[in-house]
């Protein structure tokens, strides 16, 4: 049964790619890929659960295929089942059949109809890869193809400034949590000396070994998945994002952010469960945050004016919850929970423009106010306090722009001097004073020797955070993305294990798309004249083709894995050095910002309200 695992991948993908051909024109054939492939998806996989539970219900392990191996390191693709997987598997299944069938009529001669079904695919093939991964590496590819699926349909409607930049607020939010997963990774290299798989993780004896001599990294690993986990389920501090998310179609928001994507950093925690079910502070840490934000969600929840961010801020109340149960042990109370919160949510959902348009009719010939409330029990103070904190949000959005994102730009805001000439007058000669000292690295002083891997990997962070808060010239934020891949590979460099080979697997993706990147941007200057980072200039309403190609371009200078960068990245850290804490900061926070700056790019030029005037003006809203 192992090798049926691959069954559950191929399918999604070949009708993702089915759908990439089809004419936009083409609503049916559109449509019934789509349907089709979640049906015999469905059924294919209820079939297979009732054959894997007659047998046992064995866990099946399945290493796929080797990407690349080195001396000490191996990159390769693993599927692994059990009942977590099988559980979402269904669920994922279940309910992208019901949204596929409900969008056939409800996005009927929309614009996007093509672009949401074939969005709709890629997401449900990179959520079987996830559910399906048996190690970090095949999780982190289907975690980021979810992530840039999500940016996708939020934005959907992307002749609108606000779902852009919501769009946007959330994939940042997500490359954030990324910062967990990839420095959990890099620590678990270390603890394990391999690409430690999650079948092994279920060995106690192994897993309590290694922790017992090695109490600190396995706190560290913990934290890391746990921030990933918080990020993608949108707990504290990050809740704010999911309302947010609603701006897409009502479909999407029903499957991503009420039923499967928004659940995802609950398995994460239920397949991690077997590494840190002893360590009692990382228990104590989850339960507090799920609690906590189980309170505020649900103060928020009740002051909402919106049905469906009444709706998200509900399921983030339940969320939380799930956090207290696995963190608790109760596995299967919170798989059972998972289900259920994620039907109520996608009906509620659903049916909510329905609720809506009756409740608008009835509240003119029947409404009266509730006589009792749940808040008549505070003193006055009390309940006006909550009631001014729940609509504010507790000030989480600003909160996270306050430690995050207005750093970020600040730092950026300090090189608003650099012009793309001054940038290659500068950086280039230092760049190649770098080089020479790497070339000469025997020769330098001990102490100097030290402290370079950092100095050239905070200077490559200095130049994405520039990119970041560009808002004159797309080249310049280009250019700075680029740059800082390669401050990376010399800043790796100095350790003697990395190879020549390995940098140039690591530099080979981006550089490329860079260079396929920039001459887009000299080919849309040359068509629109001028174009900025100022605002949100629209222009795939004019050039559709143009986006796509760009966008694709963008994906991988990011590191998405359709480039050998992605696995690059694996690649360099694996050479960071367990008490290189502050490199292995420093590279992952630059990887994370240039994936956001990046899209950032692609948002400014392509999305939003177009800016010539002569086409219709949008709603600012969905």
């Amino acid at each position: 049964m192992n090798s049926f695992l691959q069954f559950f991948l191929l399918l999604p993908f070949f009708g993702f790619v089915i759908s990439l051909f089809l004419p936009s024109t083409k609503e049916v054939y559109i449509s019934r890929v789509a349907f089709y492939t979640v049906l015999i998806q469905l059924l294919t996989l209820i079939g297979f659960t009732v054959k894997w539970l007659l047998i046992g219900a064995p866990d099946l392990d399945l290493k796929e295929i080797t990407i690349l191996r080195t001396v000490g390191y191996e990159f390769f693709i693993e599927f692994y089942l059990d009942k977590v997987s099988v559980v979402f598997l269904l669920l994922g299944a279940l309910l992208t059949f019901m949204i596929t069938t409900y969008s056939r009529y409800y996005l009927h001669r929309e614009e996007g109809y093509k672009r949401f079904f074939c969005t709709v695919l890629l997401f449900f093939f990179g959520f079987n890869l996830a559910i399906l991964s048996g190690n970090f590496e095949t999780l982190f590819v289907g975690w980021e193809i979810i992530g840039i699926s999500s940016f996708l349909l939020i934005a959907f409607y992307r002749d609108r400034n606000l779902p852009v930049k919501n769009a946007f607020k959330v994939f940042s939010v997500y490359r954030i949590g990324d910062v967990g997963i990839i420095l959990a990774m890099w620590a678990s290299h270390h603890l394990w000396h391999e690409n430690i798989t999650f079948m092994k993780l279920n060995n106690a004896q192994l897993v309590n070994e290694h922790l017992q001599n090695h109490t600190f990294i396995g706190v560290f690993i913990s934290l890391g998945i746990v921030l990933a986990a918080a990020a993608k389920s949108a707990q504290l501090p990050f809740s704010s994002w999911l309302p947010r998310a609603m701006e897409g179609p009502t479909p999407s928001s029903a499957i991503f952010y009420g039923s499967l994507s928004v659940h995802l950093g609950l398995f994460l925690m239920l397949r991690t469960f077997p590494f840190w079910e002893n360590q009692t502070s990382v228990r104590v840490a989850i339960v507090l945050m799920g609690f906590t934000t189980s309170f505020m969600a649900y103060f928020m929840a009740r002051v909402q004016s919106s049905v469906k961010s009444q709706v998200a801020y509900g399921s983030i109340v339940q969320i939380g919850l799930i956090f207290v149960e696995i963190a608790l042990g109760f596995d299967n109370l919170a798989l059972v929970h998972i289900a259920g919160n994620a039907f109520l949510r996608t009906y509620q959902l659903l049916v909510s423009p329905s609720v809506v348009s009756y409740l608008i009719k009835e509240q003119f010939y029947t409404f009266t106010p509730k006589a009792i409330s749940k808040e008549n029990g505070f003193s006055k103070r009390l309940a006006n306090t909550l009631y001014i904190l729940s609509l504010k949000e507790f000030k989480l959005e600003r909160f996270m722009d306050l430690i995050l994102w207005k750093p970020l730009k600040d730092i950026g805001h300090k090189f608003d001097f650099l012009t793309l000439g001054f940038l290659y007058l500068i950086f280039i000669p230092i760049y190649l004073l770098g080089f020479f000292a790497f070339l000469y690295k025997v020769e330098l002083p001990a102490t100097i020797r030290e402290v370079l891997p950092e100095t050239f990997a905070f200077i490559g962070l200095v130049l994405v955070f520039k990119s970041f808060s560009e808002r004159r010239s797309p080249f310049i934020a280009w250019v700075l993305i680029i740059m800082n891949y390669f401050w990376i590979s010399l800043a790796i460099s100095f350790n003697d294990t990395v190879t020549i080979n390995e940098l140039v697997i690591y530099l080979s993706g981006s550089l490329i798309a860079g260079i396929v990147g920039y001459i887009a941007l000299l080919r849309l200057a040359a068509i629109e004249k001028t174009i900025n980072l100022n605002q949100y200039l629209g222009h795939s309403y004019e050039h559709p083709k143009f986006a796509i190609f760009f966008l694709i371009a963008v994906l991988g200078v990011i590191g998405f894995p359709i480039t050998s960068t992605f696995v690059g990245v694996d690649i360099i850290f694996s050479h960071i050095e367990s008490d290189q804490v502050l490199l292995a900061f420093l590279i992952s926070l630059s990887f994370i910002i240039a994936g956001i700056a990046g899209i950032r790019i692609y948002a400014r030029l392509f999305l939003g309200q177009h800016i010539k005037t002569y086409h219709a003006l949008s709603y600012r809203s969905s």
